[in-house]
């Protein structure tokens, strides 16, 4: 397939070929401001409208504790940085955050952390409980843990889960991972699907060793375990990690893995990241403009923000909450989008469910 026969195939049926055409796919990746690369940044946002619509879901972020027993040579949260505050919010801090959040409107918060055994499956449900009687939805990303925990908390009431792969190259993730397999990264994925919730999976652009082709497995991956969320953002380099000395990841090849993700996965949920508007000022309003549709506002106690930095020179780290509402709303209306009021579930997930399928019955991933 050529560029000609590439304009010519309907934005709905665009993913699919791109997949089968290696080559092509690969060399628009190698070139995100290609010709050929800007066709897929304006054919991702007709399909977003298309199939998700104008609404921006909003997220809100608490980020409970930044203490992990991981030791990911890219993540500055990682066990062996020594220079790092760690802290962990208190279950009161933690419902306080929340209450502020379904205050300011928000329909969803996202309970984030590094992988803190403190928190062990029973604390979280007992947690998880409490935001639900506040009429939340609740995202969770705190890593893998056993499946019994995962039971639990969706047991308590989570409907998502956010556990994003970094990259679908065993060989590189391992180097990332010390100690650790993409293969038990997947296996997770799989009990999380089986069980029900909304899966995340996502992946970092920019990585020492990355490949165009390694990006192309990561769209096979999302697209294979049929993600219903995919958080995409750019490499950056932290000080305290011994990838301190390599360069990052770029906007606009960022922006471009969010429009193929949209492209490959039509109803996906996809957030503009705010690592995205940590490289570039415009970051976010990029992605949104080239697929994305939701993004996460921080709702973390303001002196812990600094704090938990799995990369440095995060935004919107001194805003109060409410303050960083009206600004991500102002920057929503400016493009001609508006604030969602309901909850952003996964139309496909809901699908299933009214057909009383089971996630992930078809199969190991």
């Amino acid at each position: 397939m050529d560029y000609q026969d590439f304009c010519t195939i309907p934005i709905t049926e665009l993913g699919e070929r791109l997949l089968t055409e290696e080559n092509l796919l690969r060399e628009i990746i190698a070139h995100p401001q290609s010709e050929p690369a800007q066709a897929v940044l304006k054919a991702a946002d007709r399909l977003r409208a298309l199939t998700v619509g104008e609404e921006v879901h909003l997220r809100g972020l608490i980020e409970f504790s930044n203490y992990c027993r991981g030791n990911c040579n890219y993540c500055g949260l990682r066990r062996d940085n020594r220079q790092a505050f760690r802290y962990r919010l208190t279950q009161e801090e933690i419902l306080a955050a929340a209450t502020l959040g379904a205050r300011l409107g928000y329909r969803t918060v996202v309970l984030q952390s590094g992988e803190d055994p403190a928190f062990t499956g029973e604390g979280l449900a007992e947690i998880i409980k409490e935001i639900k009687k506040l009429g939340l939805v609740v995202t969770l990303s705190v890593g893998e843990r056993p499946r019994r925990d995962y039971e639990l908390w969706r047991e308590a009431g989570a409907e998502r889960y956010l556990i994003r792969h970094e990259t679908a190259d065993p060989l590189l993730y391992a180097r990332l991972h010390p100690g650790r397999s993409l293969k038990e990264r997947l296996d997770c994925v799989q009990i999380l699907k089986d069980l029900d919730y909304q899966v995340g999976m996502g992946f970092m652009v920019g990585l020492p060793g990355q490949t165009p082709a390694t990006l192309v497995e990561d769209l096979r991956l999302i697209r294979r375990v049929n993600a219903e969320m995919v958080g995409i953002g750019p490499y950056i380099p932290h000080p305290e990690t011994p990838l301190a000395g390599c360069p990052g990841g770029t906007m606009e090849q960022t922006v471009l893995m969010v429009a193929l993700a949209r492209l490959v996965l039509p109803h996906a949920l996809i957030p503009a990241t705010t690592a995205l508007g940590s490289i570039n000022p415009k970051g976010r309003e990029a992605a949104l403009q080239a697929g994305a549709n939701v993004v996460m506002p921080n709702l973390t106690p303001t002196q812990y923000r600094t704090a938990y930095e799995i990369y440095p020179n995060k935004i919107c780290t001194g805003e109060e909450a409410g303050e960083c509402r009206r600004c991500i709303t102002g920057r929503i209306v400016a493009l001609g989008r508006r604030v969602s009021d309901g909850p952003g579930h996964n139309s496909e997930w809901l699908k299933r469910r009214g057909r009383g399928e089971v996630v992930g019955s078809s199969g190991a991933i």
